[in-house]
């Protein structure tokens, strides 16, 4: 059986030559990746996407009528970015589109994976969540406290989809390996290998030379074993590539864990079957005694205005920390009886600091975008004129590289759950609807 990953991630782009070669040949099922947790708890929080909607657009529009014309369903993982309800409605107005601009009709299944706070109460006051950090234990509050919950789903709602014969699935949050894993699974191919090609293949054309996200990969499942090829024919995959790529992300070189089991790979063999292919064998799956579901949530924790700068000037970057400390005893003394104590924090983000330059970040966080504007005005200011012992220059201590110097972020976000929740099912968490288009 042969599936397809578009690309590492939908809207990062991919050759059209290598989609049509892709093509050329009979494929089974096509797969993209669509967010990540990467860029941080922005995303999940806001509801935005962090890939530009043209470029999805684009990704969508070449391939879903390949995938429809040879009957290959389409299965796109974490919608949207970050996979909330709102991701996944965002991406489907965009698939909407195109099936309108093109005339294409088709099956489309929904997997919707947003949790309540009250589910997550309840897993938490029936002792079925899991620290995932000793660090990070999770308390009510921070349930109660959360602006959205998703769980990462696995193979369960996809097979489900695909054994009704849909033809294209647009799922929430979900992990990478899911979306390549599920239709191997449901077609009875061993679930060691399955979940194993899926973990390579989920960023596309990154286990080939050269190494590229936005790229076509190919993977055919065998009874015993399978095979990865990159459809460009300019990319080849090496036993290196695709070996260092197994790795990725894994906190054990070993073990892939999954909400299912454990896919063990102590007994996987990696062999270069031609120039540009690369064979797996021997990696095995284990059923975990508890399954489980991990649960990412975010709060809202204020809002930020940056200022970015340069300094020039040896002296100055000599004297960078202590201008800091002056800085901020500063901006402490004048807004002593104009803002709350606590209600904002300010870092410094630098880079470089040879004689030559040093980059500065001002970063502020405050509970209201004023409060954060205000601040970093004054912080910018003081930090302009600020003067040390030994200062030679009448002018600014900073290059602004732009104008306005403040740059207004917005809401910050941050995790307040990223835990795992026992679960007896793991398609507790799927909400799963089937529509004609």
């Amino acid at each position: 059986m042969k599936i397809v990953a578009l690309c590492g991630l939908l809207g990062y782009g991919y050759s059209e030559e290598a989609l049509r070669i892709a093509f050329s040949e009979r494929v089974d099922f096509l797969g993209v990746d669509a967010g990540s947790t990467d860029p941080g708890p922005y995303y999940l929080g806001s509801g935005k996407s962090f890939t530009d909607r043209s470029a999805v657009k684009r990704d969508v529009s070449l391939a879903l009528p390949l995938a429809l014309k040879q009957r290959a369903p389409f299965i796109i993982g974490t919608a949207g970015g970050a996979g909330s309800s709102a991701h996944v409605k965002w991406l489907k107005e965009i698939i909407f589109e195109v099936a309108s601009e093109q005339g294409l009709h088709f099956k489309l299944g929904t997997v919707y994976s947003d949790v309540t706070k009250e589910y997550v109460l309840e897993k938490l006051e029936s002792g079925k969540i899991r620290n995932m950090s000793k660090y990070f234990p999770l308390e009510r509050e921070d349930v109660e406290n959360s602006e959205r919950i998703v769980s990462q789903v696995g193979v369960a709602p996809f097979i489900k989809l695909l054994s009704e014969g849909v033809d294209v699935i647009v799922a929430g949050r979900a992990c990478d390996t899911a979306i390549y894993a599920a239709p191997c699974i449901m077609k009875g191919y061993d679930a060691g290998l399955a979940f194993h090609m899926a973990k390579i293949m989920e960023c596309g054309a990154m286990c080939s030379e050269p190494v590229a996200a936005a790229d076509v990969m190919q993977g055919y499942i065998y009874e015993d074993h399978f095979e990865l090829r990159p459809a460009n024919p300019a990319r080849r995959c090496t036993v290196d590539r695709v070996a260092a790529h197994t790795l990725y992300e894994q906190s054990n070189p070993y073990l892939i864990f999954e909400p299912d089991g454990v896919c063990d790979l102590t007994g996987s063999k990696f062999t270069q079957k031609d120039e540009r292919t690369v064979s797996v064998t021997g990696s095995v799956f284990k059923d975990a005694d508890v399954r489980t579901l991990k649960l990412e949530g975010v709060r809202c924790s204020g809002y930020r205005t940056i200022c970015p700068a340069t300094v020039y000037d040896p002296l100055t970057i000599e004297k960078f920390p202590e201008i800091v400390n002056t800085v901020n005893s500063f901006v402490k003394e004048n807004t002593r009886d104009t803002l709350p104590e606590g209600s904002y924090t300010v870092s410094y983000k630098t880079s470089g600091g040879a004689e030559s330059s040093l980059g500065i970040v001002i970063d502020v966080v405050g509970k209201t975008q004023q409060i954060a504007d205000t601040v970093c005005a004054l912080v910018r200011s003081r930090m302009l004129h600020c003067d040390y012992e030994g200062r030679k220059s009448s002018a600014g201590n900073l290059a602004f590289p732009f104008s306005p110097s403040d740059i207004h972020v917005g809401a910050v976000y941050e995790f307040s759950v990223f835990h795992l929740a026992e679960v007896d099912s793991l398609l507790e968490t799927s909400k799963i609807s089937v529509e004609e288009i």
